[in-house]
């Protein structure tokens, strides 16, 4: 069956079977690689993408569920040479160890900072607690979050500064 989902912004067009897991779609078909396989569980959080602005898990969500519908993956927040503001704190605080988790604690943070741009600290942790690292970066991670609301007021008050 032919399934159309936007992802990044652009279109794309599959013959794929409307069950398949979004997961699958997206690294298997648009080599969109930074959503991992972790648990197949909706338990880990590795997978977590946006639809439609909110997280979800990419592993339990049939592709045909979101025909029409916006998907962002970590590859829409930034690249390497222009990564975005959140990838700038997450690189600055080191929160990534095996970096397995990262691109799913990177969509689950901007999802909450897309809706609260000044979150709190328990916000922030209620917000962030569906996501796992085995790791043990949660510490850095929280505090890469914390940088990043940091580092948006910093550039807000500098434009507002501007004549």
């Amino acid at each position: 069956m032919t399934v159309t989902i936007t992802v990044n912004g652009t279109d794309h067009t599959l013959d794929v079977d409307p069950a398949t897991p979004l997961l699958y779609v997206l690294r298997d078909d648009l080599e969109l690689n930074g959503a991992k396989y972790g648990c197949g569980l909706g338990q880990c959080g590795a997978c977590t993408v946006h639809i439609d602005g909110k997280p979800a898990f990419s592993c339990l969500t049939p592709v045909g569920a979101v025909a029409g519908r916006r998907i962002r993956t970590v590859e829409g927040l930034g690249s390497t040479q222009a990564p975005g503001l959140l990838q700038q704190a997450f690189e600055t605080e080191q929160a990534a160890q095996c970096g397995y988790c990262i691109a799913g604690m990177l969509m689950r943070a901007q999802a909450l900072l897309d809706r609260n741009p000044d979150p709190d600290e328990a916000q922030i942790r209620a917000h962030m607690q569906t996501n796992l690292c085995r790791c043990g970066t949660h510490m850095r991670i929280l505090r890469a979050i914390r940088r990043a609301v940091a580092m948006r007021k910093g550039i807000q008050a500098a434009q507002e500064a501007r004549p």
